[in-house]
């Protein structure tokens, strides 16, 4: 296994590993550790069933089933489809998912670790790829931050909360998401953490007020918390954060939902095919001889 790091903020390459086979413990670990320290890694050129991209990511912990059905492959609902394609009339997947900047589950108690989708239709114009993938560093994004404004909020906590996002997606022209039922809204309540959280890879803090689902600081007023989330938001959107990854046929990606931020880009057309199938990590972790599973985040921090 080789991991070549980007020259840019975030991410990095592996090459010479055959994801489609068992990791070793020694290998996943190192992918842990390459996870927190780049936020981004690329896996090219893969040939990967839905299978094998299941048993990849629940090699870093519990995968995430959507309590509202939508969009699972066919016998596997941890793996959901992202895509504008259709058969015989109906949607197979997701068509508008993540665009918009935001962090996944960061509206749960239990938060996400990590996400990973395989690219298998990748739309293309005038042989140039589309539709990229973007991501910005919660890391540094917190190290920037003024100094009196880290001692305000070092032990504020933020709310979050799915609805949120839902509605900004469903108010974009030519929307068919429909409203979230009751049952939906039930199975995700608003969740609470601190507005930097201690990443359980790097032990360093990251700024996670994203803006597709903070809606309230809590303890300060009304009128201050929207004012201060309104410099985070576009605190952390400077481009100096900024890093773009450009999707390609066959390649996994697997980006760390702690220390980034990321945005789906929708520069495509509905004739312009895009299939990816995605798992999401939860913050748990596989420990010891015995395969316990076992929780590193809650809602009032973080523990290893």
């Amino acid at each position: 296994m080789i991991i070549e790091p980007n020259s840019v903020t975030l991410g990095a390459r592996v090459l010479e590993l055959d994801l489609s086979s068992t990791l070793k413990e020694s290998q996943v670990d190192a992918l842990m550790r390459a996870l927190g320290q780049h936020g981004v890694l690329e896996f090219p050129e893969q040939a990967l069933t839905t299978t094998d991209l299941k048993s990849f990511s629940e090699r870093f912990g519990q995968l995430y089933i959507s309590p509202g059905g939508r969009a699972q492959a066919k016998g596997h609902p941890e793996v959901m489809i992202l895509s504008n394609m259709t058969k015989d009339g109906q949607a197979l997947g997701l068509k508008d998912a993540g665009q918009s900047w935001h962090t996944d589950m960061s509206y749960s108690k239990t938060i996400a670790l990590a996400n990973i989708l395989y690219g298998k239709t990748i739309p293309h114009r005038d042989g140039r790829p589309l539709g990229a993938t973007q991501f910005r560093d919660m890391h540094a994004a917190y190290e920037d931050l003024p100094l009196a404004l880290k001692k305000t909020l070092e032990t504020k906590t933020i709310t979050h909360d799915f609805n949120k996002f839902w509605e900004m997606m469903r108010a974009r022209p030519g929307s068919t998401r429909p409203a979230l039922s009751e049952q939906e809204r039930q199975a995700r309540p608003p969740a609470t953490h601190p507005a930097f959280l201690t990443h359980p890879i790097t032990g360093k803090k990251v700024l996670y007020a994203n803006p597709g689902y903070a809606i309230r600081i809590n303890d300060l007023s009304e009128e201050e918390s929207s004012a201060t989330l309104e410099f985070l938001f576009e605190h952390q959107l400077q481009d100096k954060y900024l890093y773009t990854y450009q999707w390609k046929k066959n390649s996994l990606l697997m980006w760390d939902n702690i220390g980034t931020t990321h945005n789906a880009v929708a520069d495509y057309e509905p004739h312009e095919h895009r299939y990816i199938e995605r798992c999401q990590v939860m913050a748990t972790r596989l420990f010891g001889p015995n395969g316990t599973t076992q929780p590193i985040m809650f809602p009032s921090g973080v523990t290893l």
